[in-house]
């Protein structure tokens, strides 16, 4: 859950505090996820006036995917629960 909520800051250009405060963190511990998701492509850094963060395609796609399977499993949820 908190790599989707650090996708979704940094859909649009993100500096570190923004991340930290979508995804309810504090800057310690936020930097060992930016470093993975940097390392394995799924977000880069965007060098502006200030370093800024930006979800790239691979990021995106991982995104969909994970909402996507996240929806299903909701479903299933909701079809044991009516069943019980």
């Amino acid at each position: 859950m908190i790599i989707m909520q650090i996708f979704e800051a940094c859909i649009i250009d993100a500096i570190k505090t923004r991340i930290v405060y979508h995804a309810n963190l504090n800057f310690s511990t936020v930097n060992p996820y930016i470093n993975l998701l940097i390392e394995r492509g799924l977000i880069e850094i965007v060098r502006d006036n200030r370093i800024k963060y930006k979800t790239t395609d691979e990021g995106l796609q991982l995104m969909k995917i994970f909402k996507h399977h996240q929806q299903e499993i909701s479903k299933l949820c909701v079809a044991i629960d009516e069943k019980a």
